[in-house]
């Protein structure tokens, strides 16, 4: 496993933007698949984009596409996600998750197949 902390979460008024970063320790951070996932109030948390070790496969849920960008950077240890046109409905926790591949699987969108969280960091966006 591997040790993750997220920032860069706060109060945001709609149509503005947020980065969110993830800071990974304890393994090579590059022999993981990172995901961000988030859990509104009252919802379950949902993965919102995920990235391969190497940076070639990356997904995006619908709601996202167009507005988020993941990115990540092996040699700072450090997963990013640049947030663009936030809307209320994207207040909730954000997560930082990471899991070890398997050998013919790039990358992982669900919940249950990571098995290393940060502790999460708020993001609220007003009207």
């Amino acid at each position: 496993q591997v040790q993750l902390v997220e920032s860069g979460g706060g109060l945001v008024q709609a149509g503005g933007s947020l980065r969110l970063s993830c800071a990974a320790s304890g393994r090579t951070f590059s022999s993981f698949v990172m995901c961000w996932f988030r859990q509104a109030p009252g919802k379950e948390r949902v993965s919102v984009a995920a990235i391969s070790r190497s940076g070639g496969w990356i997904y995006y849920a619908d709601s996202v596409k167009g507005r988020f960008t993941i990115s990540r950077d092996n040699a700072k240890n450090t997963v990013s996600m640049q947030k663009n046109s936030l809307q209320p409905d994207a207040t909730a926790v954000y997560y930082c998750a990471a899991r070890a591949p398997d050998i013919s699987i790039p990358i992982y969108t669900r919940e249950n197949e990571y098995d290393s969280w940060g502790q999460g960091t708020q993001v609220t966006v007003s009207l």
